[in-house]
Formats: C-alpha cells, sequence, structure tokens
C-alpha cells in the first residue's frame, strides 16, 4: 500500500441531472474495455468518512470523502489517497468497524484509535488481505477458500469478525479478535455463491447462489442452517444475484433475473413468507440482467444496478421509481453502495469507473420511523402475538405491499414515475 498520486479523473457530469461526479482511471487505452478492469465492489466507511473501490488489475484506491474537500485536506490523520496492491483482481471489499485494542492487532504495529480502520479485500484466488487504512500495514493474510472470494460483510456489532462467500460454495465466518484467527465454515450451498448480508441485530446471515438458486438463512450465532426461502416454481431458468437486508431486519431483498426479465422479491426472514415482486420485463432478449440491490440506511427506498441503466431508486410498494438514470445499455453496472448518512449512492462499472449519485432527498412519516424503530427488536411472531388491529398489523409487518408490481421497460421513461 502507499500513498499516491491521484491516478484518476474527477469529472462533474452536466447532462445527467443526479449524476454528481465520475471517477475514471488513468490506464493505457491497450487496457480499457479487457477483463480484468471491472470494478467488482465499492464500500464507504461506516463513518462515511473514507470511499474505495477494486479499480481492476488488483488495485484498491482509497479516497477521503468528500473529495477534494477542505476537510479531507487538513487534519492529524493522513487524507491522502491510498491505493493497495493487492496481487490477484479484487472481486471484494468491505470496511471494517474501528476495533478496539485487542491482541490479534496489538502485535501489527497498531497505534491509536485513529489509525485502526480496516479495510477486506476478496481475492480471485481465495486469499483475503485485511489492511489498515491509515497506515498501509497488512494485518491478516487469511487463507482457506479455494475459489473467488465474491462477498465480504462486516456485522456491524462492534466485533472483529467477518463473513465472506465464494465459488466453492461455502462461507466462512472469521473472528480476528485473535493472533491466528479462528473460522466457522458454513456449507450447504450446490454452486457459486452470488452475495450474502447480515441482518442489522447480527443474529442471521443471509446467502444466495447464482445457479442453485438457493437463499439461505443462517444462524450468526450458533453457525448453523436456519431455513432456505423458496417460493413458487418458475417456468422459465433464472440466476439469483444480489440480497440484502432492510435496516429493520424485517425484509430481506432478493434479485434474480432470467432472458428478458429481473425481478425483485421481498421475504419475511421470521416467517420465510414472500411478500411482495416487482417484476421488470423487457422486449430485448438476454438484455436485462440485474447486477446488485442495496437498502437505503432509512429503509424507504432500494437502489437497483441493472444492465439497461445505471441506477433506479425503488420505494416500497410503489409500481414506478423514485428516480431512474436514462437508458444505457453500455452503463456495464455491477454494484453499489450508500453513504451512511443518505444522499448519495455510488455504483461501479465494468470498465473500473465509479459514479456518485444524488439521491432525492425524503422526509419519513412518523408511522415508519415507529415501525423501523418496533422492528428492530420485536419478531414477525412476536408482533402476530401483540393485541392490535389487523390493518396496523399488516403495516407494521410490511403485508400491506402490494403482492405483485410491474415495472414496464419503457426507453423514454427516465428521471423519475
Amino acid at each position: 500500500m502507499c500513498s499516491a498520486e491521484r491516478n484518476i479523473d474527477l469529472q462533474p457530469i452536466l447532462s445527467d441531472p443526479s449524476l454528481i461526479l465520475e471517477l475514471k482511471t488513468r490506464r493505457p487505452p491497450s487496457l480499457e474495455g479487457r477483463a480484468g478492469c471491472e470494478t467488482w465492489s465499492v464500500d464507504f466507511s461506516p463513518d462515511g468518512g473514507w470511499f474505495a473501490w477494486s479499480m481492476g488489475h488488483g488495485i484498491v484506491w482509497v479516497v477521503a470523502w468528500p473529495l477534494d474537500s477542505e476537510e479531507s485536506q487538513a487534519g492529524e490523520l493522513d487524507r491522502g489517497d491510498k491505493s493497495f496492491s493487492c496481487g490477484e483482481p479484487v472481486w471484494g471489499l468491505a470496511f471494517g468497524p474501528r476495533p478496539p485494542k485487542s491482541p490479534a492487532l496489538s502485535h501489527k504495529n497498531t497505534q491509536s484509535k485513529g489509525d485502526r480502520l480496516l479495510l477486506a479485500t476478496g481475492l480471485e484466488n481465495g486469499a483475503i488481505k485485511i489492511w489498515n487504512v491509515l497506515t498501509g500495514g497488512l494485518l491478516f493474510d487469511l487463507r482457506g477458500h479455494e475459489g473467488v472470494v465474491r462477498n465480504l460483510v462486516f456485522p456491524q456489532n462492534g466485533k472483529l469478525t467477518l463473513v465472506s462467500t465464494s465459488r466453492d460454495r461455502t462461507l466462512r465466518i472469521w473472528d480476528l479478535k485473535h493472533k491466528v484467527p479462528k473460522v466457522q465454515v458454513l456449507t450447504g450451498h450446490k454452486d457459486w455463491i452470488s452475495c450474502c448480508c447480515v441482518s442489522p441485530d447480527c443474529s442471521m446471515v443471509a446467502s444466495v447462489g447464482r445457479f442453485d438458486r438457493m437463499v439461505c438463512l443462517w444462524s450468526l450465532r450458533s453457525y448453523t442452517f436456519i431455513r432456505n426461502l423458496t417460493g413458487a416454481p418458475h417456468k422459465t431458468f433464472y440466476l439469483l444475484a444480489s440480497c440484502h437486508f432492510s435496516p429493520d431486519g424485517a425484509l430481506l431483498a432478493t434479485a434474480a433475473f432470467s432472458g428478458s426479465s429481473w425481478w425483485i422479491d421481498l421475504w419475511d426472514p421470521y416467517t420465510a413468507d414472500k411478500l411482495a415482486t416487482l417484476v421488470n420485463y423487457c422486449e430485448m432478449y438476454g438484455q436485462n440482467q440485474i447486477s446488485a440491490i442495496q437498502f437505503s440506511h432509512d429503509g424507504l427506498h432500494l437502489a437497483i444496478v441493472t444492465e439497461d441503466r445505471a441506477l433506479r431508486i425503488w420505494e416500497l410498494g410503489q409500481k414506478g421509481m423514485v428516480m431512474q438514470t436514462k437508458e444505457d445499455r453500455a452503463s456495464n453496472g455491477l454494484c453499489c453502495n450508500f453513504h451512511p448518512l443518505g444522499g448519495v449512492v455510488a455504483t461501479g462499472t465494468r470498465d473500473g469507473h465509479v459514479r456518485f449519485w444524488k439521491v432525492p432527498a425524503v422526509v419519513p412519516s412518523l408511522c415508519h420511523l415507529c415501525r423501523s424503530t418496533l422492528r428492530l427488536s420485536v419478531s414477525t411472531h412476536q408482533m402476530e402475538a401483540l393485541p392490535i388491529p389487523r390493518r396496523i398489523l399488516e403495516y407494521l409487518t410490511y403485508r400491506n405491499i402490494p403482492a405483485r408490481l410491474q415495472t414496464p421497460c419503457s426507453p423514454e421513461d427516465d428521471w423519475g414515475s
């Protein structure tokens, strides 16, 4: 790792009203558009002060956020751009919490509380490298996966725990509090695992298999399999792409696609009920792949990255989109991530670039705030045992969302519903 001169171009784009800026990697023309350039993963640090993305060819770039602000240019800590050479293509990355002092880190030349921001990188050869962002030190080089490490998640419970998924069909849960990290291996998928996510209360892990089409729930407390979420059988072949828990943990969203459509299912992880499905059809067969989804931090919206549009923002229960970019078959979107404080979504592309989009500002209703607060600590089964009116119970358990919504694929339907 090194603090490096900026090897990227910051390009404000005035033609798209919601596009704040774009980061483009400077690379030789001979490498443009070739395999290895992809930005498979992007992430903001938990406090929102840093942004990282895999910019292709085994390099991860980290910049202070907001970009080029006065705050990022001054202060006790080094806020300059940082690059990490991982030696292998990087498929997954995730910022960790600022960890407390522990034996595992005390021997790694860490100094003060402010210089222990962690960044985990998942590599094509199955290794996971964990870096100290501010000092550049390599803290861990985790081995065990036998295929591409596709996804990494640090549960936000203040503990040094990392969840990883791989094309070797396993999930691994790493306890980093020890000098030699302990690991739990979860098996059950029959093929590649596309994505995983951790519930807000850190009790469950969800994973989706790309080809086996399994949506699995696992206990993060006992490291055991809970259930497989299954709905009505599909008549056509399809692939699973992504998953994400709502901020209150009451919903699990999963994304899938087939030749001419993509859809998002909303599940109740406590009862295994499928509550709603958003479907998008397209006339062009094979041109409607969905790559990533993520809930906003207030739980009102879901960001959607697809092959035909760089970004859509969907409000749960609505037929149209709150915001969607212009149709662009060359958008090549692969991933997305909300800023922790809201207002901005970052998306990564197949050509190694990153775009930052302005998210419509919405004030949550009092009803939504009450539901979110209540569902953080009360399961669906506990809700159903309460003596409350049926309509209120339906709202609190998200049963008020229409069971099926269809968003037509319209070439001219740009920038909002």
